[in-house]
């Protein structure tokens, strides 16, 4: 059986599904959603046509102004980025740190996003196709260089720049050679038709979706935000329920 997840806020009732296929953020947040965990938390981060942002405990009660975004229970969630589940309007998907700190890509322990995005016309599409494979050529070329972190910071050192020129040169040649990539058709039909958050993809955990409520959704992505992208009236959690 699914696990499905009430979420009941002052603005409207969100049910979503935990997907299976996730099976470390699916129990994760079903344990929290169950212990009470998240009830009178707020969507601490709205922005309008992009995704809702919720689950830090320090946003309980939280006065104006106080900056909101980095509590959590203390540990993260190994990720478990799937190709076939990604950021259609609706998903819910793991908040998380950096790749700067967090190469791993690992999750917050309990922060959370849900989609919404928007509808995408295929020459759209296309144009990000280029700049996935653009973001991948770069992220390869990183993750080589961290491979190579000691040569090249011992390179720097010695003030050998036609050494870190040609090193360059040479991962620069392997992170251009890795295939391009491309949305796949559900992806295309998806983000064609309900719409998304395309540019997410490969990046963050999805691993559940809204099943009803999605209007409730769209309500809390049109409230008007002040500093930090925080709701200026509070969009509050008022508590999480785990159906049977």
């Amino acid at each position: 059986m699914p696990i499905i997840i009430k979420i009941s806020t002052n603005l409207g009732d969100i049910r979503v599904r935990l997907y299976d296929e996730t099976p470390l953020h699916r129990d994760n947040f079903a344990r929290l959603a169950d212990s009470g965990f998240y009830d009178g938390t707020l969507f601490h981060r709205v922005i309008k046509d992009f995704m809702i942002q919720g689950g830090d405990p320090d946003s309980i009660g939280a006065p104006a102004g106080r900056p909101l975004g980095s509590g959590g229970p203390g540990y993260m969630v190994d990720a478990e980025i799937n190709e076939g589940l990604f950021h259609k309007r609706g998903a819910l998907a793991a908040a998380r740190q950096g790749d700067e700190i967090n190469p791993e890509r690992k999750s917050s322990g309990s922060q959370f996003y849900i989609a919404w995005g928007q509808v995408y016309k295929e020459g759209q599409l296309r144009q990000l196709d280029r700049q996935l494979t653009h973001q991948a050529q770069q992220e390869e070329f990183n993750r080589l260089a961290r491979e190579r972190k000691a040569e090249i910071m011992d390179m720097r050192r010695r003030r050998d720049n036609a050494a870190l020129q040609a090193l360059q040169e040479e991962l620069t040649a392997l992170a251009m050679a890795i295939p391009a990539k491309e949305l796949s058709q559900a992806q295309r039909d998806a983000y064609t038709t309900v719409g998304g958050v395309p540019h997410l993809d490969g990046q963050y955990t999805v691993f559940g979706e809204v099943i009803e409520g999605l209007d409730v959704v769209g309500k809390i992505q049109e409230t008007r935000t002040g500093a930090a992208d925080r709701p200026v009236e509070d969009v509050v959690v008022l508590r999480m329920d785990k159906e049977a």
